[in-house]
């Protein structure tokens, strides 16, 4: 079976995606399938990459394309690569990408069109997830306690923000509607702060939510599988030791650890399990996701702060490590997600 790895792509999470795309080619099972890697440029435009694998750790992987054409829309021919030396109709496409671009669904209505089998959320859930705003709203209506926030557009004004924040406490949190890996996401602990964190999101999108900071543990579940069949895996926890766990303390400082299993209650985890079940039916999600709650250090209450549809995948992030820790070896893993993509057909 031939499938092809997508990675890269447009968003400021370009390098994060060449890191676990080179994690999966590394570990993918090559008795069962014949992988092609398919860069995407920050520029959008597709790219067989044929170069050495470690090309991807420091994104110099453009340096190493071929002149074959990746057809992913299948005018021609089915989605594949073509060129004078080779012809590969793809049997599947499994596309490691983070954030706009990759993850928000538009990528996914192209595979649609296509036909192709592709690993992940389909292009509906992929968008409701990729957007904070969106996915609180459908969570608010199934009763699942969130993080209190406020909307905030491009053509916002500052004294209506400070109106809706009245009774909020800080430190807030500024966020990007649509982002990822905390990419534009400030911490802002007075009203002074407030402004310029507005702009830093703006960067990333032309809507923001505020939300109120709360006093926290960072609890994640790996979540495995279709409608029918879902998998919730035993919550881990990310033990920070910087201020709040943004960009850089994910990807360069790494002064984070994991603890896995989490250490909470029996009914802290019954709850945060059926929290994430019920959260992704809700938002009709497929293969795989990860969710992220907190547990209040204040009364132990759990909040569920977001969904990821393509989390991190190198083989210490979060999602492989705790389907790991519940019997699922990282090549396991990622051979049941290609199988599980069949399914949604």
């Amino acid at each position: 079976m031939k499938i092809g790895i997508l990675f890269g792509g447009k968003s400021a999470e370009h390098e994060v995606s060449c890191i676990s795309a080179n994690s999966i080619y590394n570990n993918i099972d090559t008795d069962k399938y014949e992988v092609y890697l398919i860069g995407i440029t920050k520029e959008g435009k597709f790219r067989h990459f044929t170069g050495s694998p470690d090309m991807m750790l420091d994104c110099s992987w453009e340096s190493a394309v071929s002149d074959s054409r990746v057809d992913i829309l299948g005018n021609e021919n089915p989605a594949g690569i073509y060129g004078t030396d080779m012809s590969v109709e793809l049997d599947c496409i499994f596309p490691v990408l983070h954030g706009p671009y990759g993850e928000d669904g538009r990528l996914q209505g192209i595979l649609d069109y296509s036909g192709i089998p592709y690993v992940g959320c389909k292009m509906m859930s992929s968008a409701l997830c990729m957007d904070k705003i969106y996915t609180k709203q459908i969570l608010n209506a199934e009763d699942v306690r969130q993080s209190r926030y406020v909307v905030v557009k491009k053509n916002h004004d500052t004294e209506d923000v400070r109106g809706a924040l009245e009774g909020f406490t800080y430190p807030l949190f500024v966020k990007p509607a649509n982002m990822g890996s905390s990419v534009g996401i400030t911490k802002v602990k007075n009203y002074n702060e407030l402004e310029n964190a507005i702009k830093t999101a703006f960067r990333y999108d032309t809507k923001l939510l505020i939300e109120e900071g709360v006093d926290a543990r960072e609890i994640e579940v790996s979540v495995l599988g279709n409608q029918d069949d879902i998998i919730v895996s035993t919550p881990g926890e990310i033990i920070i030791n910087d201020d709040f766990y943004d960009y850089e303390t994910k990807y360069v400082k790494s002064t984070s650890k994991l603890q896995i299993p989490a250490e909470i209650t029996k009914e802290q985890i019954k709850e945060i399990k059926e929290i994430a079940e019920k959260s992704y039916r809700a938002l009709e999600c497929t293969g795989l996701s990860r969710v992220d709650f907190f547990i209040d250090r204040k009364d132990g209450s759990v909040i569920l702060n977001e969904i990821n549809t393509m989390p991190g995948f190198t083989k210490i992030s979060m999602y492989p490590k705790l389907m790991e820790h519940d019997g699922v070896s990282y090549k396991q893993l990622i051979t049941k997600l290609i199988e599980l993509s069949f399914e949604q057909l």
